[in-house]
């Protein structure tokens, strides 16, 4: 009798059944998204990270730690801003109610 592995979306699903991890899931799946968006606007933008740091007077590896999709540092939303600004764009904040 051969047993069939589950797939990643059974696996996700049935994980997120228990509350504690989708909080978590729910809680990184935000910054990620975030992140993502960055990185994003960044290369929409034609800049480097290298560039990005010069805009942002610091260094290069500060900009690959805040991208970082993996890394669990959240950042400072006044970065975020600031990261933001000098590609021409504004931080939006929206809440939403999550429902149980």
């Amino acid at each position: 009798m051969t047993h069939k592995r589950p797939t990643f979306d059974t696996f996700k699903q049935t994980a997120l059944q228990d509350p504690e991890v989708k909080a978590e899931y729910e809680a990184l799946s935000t910054a990620f998204e975030m992140k993502r968006q960055m990185i994003a606007l960044r290369k929409k933008a034609g800049v480097t990270q290298e560039q990005m740091a010069d805009l942002l007077g610091t260094k290069k590896s500060n900009i690959s730690r805040l991208e970082s999709l993996h890394s669990n540092v959240s950042p400072r939303l006044a970065t975020v801003e600031d990261y933001a600004r000098v590609l021409g764009y504004a931080v939006k904040i929206e809440f939403e109610l999550r429902i149980h």
